[in-house]
């Protein structure tokens, strides 16, 4: 090929910043390049919140065990969540506002209910002890459990209605079904319930 018609290649370079510079200078100064045009892989997170990427299964064995683990992730997740009581993550059973307070409410106070197990127990042993005096005895503590536990239920559902028809004037759940979910919860040991309680006894709701 001729000289003549050779490019030289200082006469490339300029074109090639003068393409670059016109495409910089008709972007905004406030203009921040995605991850995606600067070639970044964004890793995907965790349940723990640790950022890795993750690796392709080699075979079908491979793909069944990482299926397992994201599931497993997935239900600690989920449980954890329900412990704490984020909405997401609760049954249908224990959503809305209605029923946080509800459970507030029982959780704030101490409540017969919680050791009615606990007594039916010993009730039971009681009542099983070859002695008359003895089941006597265990029969007339299961009528004063029995009697405390209805009371104090009574006083659990009274405090529920007027609560909820402060703060909820509008709402549209049924008192009824409040009230059933709330004596239930306070049937519960308060460290096996869930959600988990969130106040303290005695505090003010």
């Amino acid at each position: 090929m001729s000289p003549l018609f050779r490019r030289k290649p200082e006469d490339v370079a300029p074109a090639q910043v003068e393409e670059v510079t016109t495409s910089a200078e008709s972007r905004p100064k406030s203009y921040t390049p995605s991850k995606k045009e600067l070639g970044v892989v964004t890793p995907k997170r965790t349940a723990t919140g640790r950022r890795v990427q993750d690796k392709a299964p080699e075979n079908r064995k491979e793909a069944y065990k990482q299926l397992r683990e994201r599931q497993r992730a997935e239900r600690a997740e989920a449980n954890e969540g329900m412990r704490n009581g984020d909405e997401r993550y609760l049954l249908a059973r224990d959503r809305g506002p209605e029923r946080s307070l509800v459970r507030d409410i029982v959780d704030s106070r101490h409540t017969v209910g919680s050791w009615f197990i606990a007594g039916a127990v010993v009730v039971l042993i009681g009542s099983s002890v070859p002695n008359r005096t003895v089941q006597n005895i265990s029969t007339l503590i299961w009528a004063l459990l029995a009697l405390a536990v209805l009371v104090d239920s009574i006083l659990i559902a009274r405090k529920i209605k007027r609560m909820v028809r402060e703060r909820f004037p509008d709402s549209s759940q049924r008192m009824g079904s409040l009230y059933l979910y709330g004596i239930m919860r306070g049937l519960t040991f308060r460290r096996m319930r869930i959600p988990k309680a969130k106040v303290s006894f005695g505090a003010k709701i």
